[in-house]
């Protein structure tokens, strides 16, 4: 038996591929490659696979980490590749090794958050866009596990936040804490339409690009 940690991406049509039926898909693929997924004990089995920080319906990303356990006993050489016999588009493996690093330490997310305006990027928008996110407090509302609104401050969970535009684009590199708690990216969208209506975006895209641990080594 062997318990592995696939790396693997998640753009392009994909991205609108929810958790559950992404579950689903992996579920159904591992075997063609002949893994024979470990399942739990009791009444209920259920196969032993989570992925590790699970990505909001829209978002792409570079750095997905999906954790599974097999009956063999492998360490996962060439797996990935194998995966992608059969994975849909828009789903990539990268890489596939032993899952040695306890997920509690991945501990921050970076990503790029880019607003689109169809009219041009609204003049002075990277002052106040600076600005904003220099203050102590921007509050912005959060869905909670138990599918309540809250009000929660953004900025004590974020590491670092650069701002550049274009002519019709303003992108956001930004680093967050990844878990406990976590900050979507995509809610510092929603606290510039709140606290700056003016630079409302026509529209929001996120893409994560890399895990890191509490000492901003890549966490993998």
């Amino acid at each position: 038996m062997a318990k592995l940690r696939l790396l693997f991406v998640k753009e392009a049509q994909a991205s609108y591929i929810s958790h559950l039926d992404l579950m689903r898909t992996f579920q159904r693929v591992f075997p063609r490659g002949g893994l024979e997924l470990k399942h739990s004990q009791g009444f209920h089995p259920h196969p032993l696979i989570s992925i590790v920080l699970p990505l909001p319906v829209g978002q792409s990303s570079e750095c997905e980490l999906l954790d599974f356990e097999v009956e063999q006993d492998v360490d996962g050489t060439g797996i990935a590749e194998m995966l992608n016999t059969g994975l849909p588009a828009g789903i990539y493996a990268r890489a596939c090794y032993r899952a040695e690093r306890p997920v509690k330490e991945l501990a921050f997310l970076r990503a790029r958050l880019e607003l689109d305006y169809d009219r041009g990027v609204p003049d002075g928008a990277l002052d106040q866009l600076r600005e904003l996110f220099s203050r102590d407090e921007v509050l912005v509302e959060k869905r909670t596990k138990h599918k309540d609104l809250a009000r929660i401050n953004v900025v004590p969970l974020i590491r670092s936040i650069e701002w550049s535009a274009g002519e019709n684009l303003v992108t956001a590199d930004v680093t967050v804490a990844a878990q406990n708690p976590g900050l979507n990216p995509a809610l510092l969208a929603n606290a510039v339409a709140a606290q700056l209506p003016e630079l409302a975006p026509d529209f929001a895209r996120v893409r994560r690009l890399e895990l890191y641990d509490a000492e901003m080594q890549v966490f993998r």
